[in-house]
């Protein structure tokens, strides 16, 4: 990466990467641990966690819900600073312009690969993606970003959110009508039917279709907010202040997207406005957190776990699953304790044992300095 001598230095957030890090462990086996936790245990919390660790089916929110649109907004978080960061050192927009569009493509082609493109497998072909949502997502905030003011971005914000909402609940749906939000009769899953070649991931539609790309546009767009706040030099708060705004901020999204969601549901599959203004609010809320804890109080060396996982996101997403079988590193590793211990006890050691081989396979890459940068 480069390094900057002449522009005035801006702090990386240690935060961001811990919070992303967070976010990644429950993919790389945090869900694992807490499902063998529950059944082993029996315990009321981790029955409760239990029920949290997996995607609603259709209306309503579990925590799990909230690992992707919480990448997403912590992209829009680094915004400011990236391109901050640049334009100080003297780098033309264009040439901003020029990154922001090759990480969209890479990610769109990254996010086929991973849907085993190269299978060439015309029954199973799937386009769309969830990198490739963060990627489309993420440039068109970066445009919206680089090209208008904060006063443009709110009206752009709520512009994106309404207009979807209208479209959801006012546009016909041939043999359904208007406003019907069921997995068959949506709007957003009629257009994937229509426009999207291959497979769509629920049959009748796609979670990361073409219209529900709209209101993840304003998931980005609230981390930019969030960014853009941490990041300003004008703003006359202190670092605590900054935290305990962006925490008070989350509350506020909470509330607003709970009460929209009385009426337009809460609903991940598409991207509801609501949705994204009610999982907006946690991550705000976990941001400020975060941040309060690393960056202003300078409690960093608990996050240095989180902080590897954060490093590499991109690259573990793609390779633990499709590329490195890391159960067999487990079984390696852990194996005859597996085969030593109670028949209860084993998932939770086999859980434990996969996380270890995904975190020591990332702090390997990490000691080395090796980061997928898209």
């Amino acid at each position: 990466m480069k390094q900057t001598n002449n522009a005035p230095k801006q702090q990386r957030l240690r935060s961001l990467d811990a919070l992303r890090g967070f976010d990644m462990f429950w993919i790389i086996g945090g869900q694992r641990i807490i499902l063998a936790l529950a059944a082993l245990t029996g315990w009321p919390l981790f029955k409760w966690l239990h029920s949290q660790m997996n995607h609603v089916k259709w209306e309503g929110f579990a925590f799990y819900d909230l690992i992707f649109p919480l990448f997403l907004f912590l992209a829009g978080v680094s915004m400011p600073f990236s391109f901050g960061k640049r334009l100080s050192n003297g780098d033309s927009k264009a040439n901003i312009y020029n990154h922001a569009f090759t990480r969209m493509i890479t990610l769109i082609i990254l996010g086929m690969l991973y849907n085993r493109i190269l299978n060439f497998d015309e029954e199973h072909l799937r386009f769309a993606s969830v990198l490739g949502r963060i990627g489309i997502a993420w440039f068109l905030a970066a445009i919206i970003f680089l090209n208008t003011s904060l006063h443009w971005q709110i009206v752009w914000f709520w512009g994106l959110l309404i207009s979807y909402y209208l479209l959801m609940q006012f546009v016909p749906v041939p043999g359904f009508g208007t406003g019907v939000l069921t997995l068959e009769g949506n709007l957003s899953g009629y257009i994937d039917r229509l426009l999207l070649p291959g497979t769509l991931h629920l049959k009748v539609m796609e979670p990361e279709g073409i219209l529900s790309t709209i209101p993840s546009i304003g998931t980005a767009m609230l981390g930019v907010f969030a960014g853009t706040f941490l990041h300003s030099q004008k703003v006359n708060f202190s670092k605590i202040q900054k935290g305990l705004i962006i925490i008070f901020a989350g509350l506020v999204s909470l509330a607003v997207g709970k009460l929209w969601g009385l009426f337009f549901p809460i609903i991940k599959n598409l991207w509801t406005s609501s949705f994204t203004l009610y999982a907006g609010g946690w991550s705000l809320l976990l941001l400020g957190i975060f941040y309060l804890i690393i960056d202003v109080w300078g409690l960093k060396k608990w996050a240095f776990f989180f902080v590897v996982i954060g490093l590499n996101p991109i690259t573990i997403y793609i390779v633990q699953y499709k590329i490195i079988n890391f159960n067999t590193m487990r079984d390696f590793f852990f194996g005859g304790f597996m085969r030593i211990a109670p028949e209860s006890v084993v998932p939770l050691i086999g859980s434990i044992g996969y996380t270890a081989g995904v975190w020591m396979f990332l702090y390997i890459l990490y000691r080395k300095k090796i980061f997928l940068k898209v």
